[in-house]
């Protein structure tokens, strides 16, 4: 037998899904890991671009610090994090994703924002808005799109880097990843592998699809005869 047909055999097996350490359990980790690290950094990092991009000021720097963050690599983080004094577990898994997330969070947030058309905006101040309003109905309206953007790439990075939590004793679809090399059991390696790529393919097509729900043009209404 195929290491790929055992692995879809482990798949396919309904008590493979059952027990603490099933895949059903093991996937709702791996989902709340990914929804806690992109929810803070989105917090985080969404206010900033979109501010610095609204001000026009200290974006290049901000863009520059989070692009050094993105070239560290994050088992380097999670490793230095973990021999702190957070310790191994999730909690260190989810600062170490959150970190990663930030950098195209900020970017696209700030790039967004700039990219707004001059003409729009000087249109919006000759009406009178304030800088406020201005931010609120023209410029984050038409960044939204890069916005989104943003968040989907981070959410997909940060899914298929959130495996790396078994290495620290942590939760998620990496256990089966890392305990099927410790166990010499490559169904678990190979079916780990194939869950985690089709978690970041619905993630993808779910932020998508809102991406297109959110930024669809209205469609003009047909005067009544």
């Amino acid at each position: 037998m195929s290491t790929l047909t055992s692995a879809f055999d482990w798949l396919t097996t309904g008590s493979s899904w059952r027990g603490g350490e099933g895949i059903a359990t093991r996937l709702g980790e791996h989902v709340l890991l990914t929804a806690a690290s992109v929810g803070i950094a989105s917090a985080v990092a969404l206010p900033i671009g979109i501010a610095l991009g609204h001000l026009g000021r200290g974006g290049t720097l901000a863009i520059n610090i989070s692009n050094i963050g993105r070239a560290v690599p994050t088992l380097a983080v999670l490793v230095l994090l973990a021999i702190g004094p957070l310790g191994i577990g999730d909690l260190t898994t989810v600062l170490a994703l959150t970190l990663f997330a930030i950098a195209p969070l900020v970017t696209n947030s700030y790039v967004g924002i700039r990219e707004v058309d001059p003409g729009a905006v000087l249109a919006a101040r000759g009406m009178g808005m304030s800088g406020g309003q201005v931010l609120r109905r023209v410029e984050l309206p038409l960044a939204l799109p890069m916005i989104l953007l943003g968040l989907r790439l981070a959410a997909v990075q940060v899914v298929a880097t959130a495996t790396i939590a078994a290495l620290i004793d942590g939760g998620g679809l990496g256990r089966f990843v890392v305990d099927g090399l410790a166990n010499h059991e490559q169904n678990k390696v190979v079916g780990g592998a194939i869950l985690v790529a089709v978690l970041a393919l619905v993630v993808d097509g779910t932020l998508f699809a809102l991406t297109r729900l959110l930024t669809r043009a209205p469609q003009p209404t047909r005067p009544r005869r």
